[in-house]
């Protein structure tokens, strides 16, 4: 059985290690390629865009391709997109791997917004410290005139026209300690903190602090995915892969 795994999450990485394991699975591993530096995978793996959902389709057909796991990050929009379009054109069968959300518990200051445009409107215009807890994907957002001065977390850094005039930039691969999380708050004496919510345990951390601080945070809601089935265990997707195995 072929599988494509499309990666980008910490999920990814522990599907990649299991299915690294079978001998009677055949998997591929395809990364953006959005991160400089990915981390080691033992599945084969190509980096790099399809070209759209033709690319795809085409890609999918000409390595015979039995299932696709969409093991995406939460806020990978348009790959899900061009993954449903694509396994509904060849009948492929799609599932995804993905972490909840986070939810609000008590004590924490959350403002809830759709997107990077409407988080940079819900920081009014009293100067302060912002931590942008987004990665550098959706910095560019924030790079318009600002009273604020901005602390920005990524693991590459960002090309310099597209980030805030006032800026400190920590280059930083996660998972993070929530110790690490409040002294990184303090020394940067920070007053609000914008994040994505991105669910799972790697970066709950930052959270978790802001909450530790009494810290107002703008969440990011996950944008709309496709309909297809979504597990949150690796147990659920192995069960979904063997029963999507191609009759002999």
């Amino acid at each position: 059985m072929k599988l494509l795994v499309l990666g980008g999450s910490s999920e990814a990485g522990l599907l990649a290690r299991a299915l690294s394991a079978r001998d009677d699975l055949a998997a591929i591993l395809s990364l953006a390629g959005r991160t400089a530096n990915p981390a080691v995978s033992p599945l084969p793996t190509r980096i790099g865009g399809f070209g759209g959902v033709q690319g795809l389709i085409d890609f999918l057909q000409a390595e015979r391709i039995d299932a696709l796991i969409d093991a995406t990050h939460p806020f990978a929009a348009r790959m899900k997109r061009h993954a449903a379009a694509a396994c509904a054109a060849t009948k492929t069968p799609l599932c995804a791997f993905s972490r909840a959300p986070w939810i609000a518990k008590e004590g924490d200051r959350w403002t809830e917004v759709e997107d990077a445009a409407a988080a940079v409107r819900a920081l009014d215009d009293e100067p302060r410290r912002v931590f942008l807890a987004i990665g550098r994907q959706q910095a560019g957002a924030f790079a318009g005139p600002s009273p604020h001065h901005f602390i920005l977390r990524a693991i590459d850094a960002p090309s310099p026209e597209s980030l805030p005039a006032s800026l400190d930039l920590v280059l930083a691969r996660g998972p993070f300690a929530i110790e690490d999380e409040i002294a990184l708050m303090r020394e940067k004496r920070i007053d609000i903190v914008v994040s994505k919510n991105a669910g799972g345990e790697a970066t709950r951390a930052k959270i978790d602090a802001a909450r530790a601080l009494r810290l107002p945070v703008v969440m990011i809601r996950r944008p709309p995915a496709p309909e297809r089935p979504v597990f949150e265990t690796l147990e659920g997707v192995l069960g979904w892969i063997e029963a999507h195995r191609p009759a002999p």
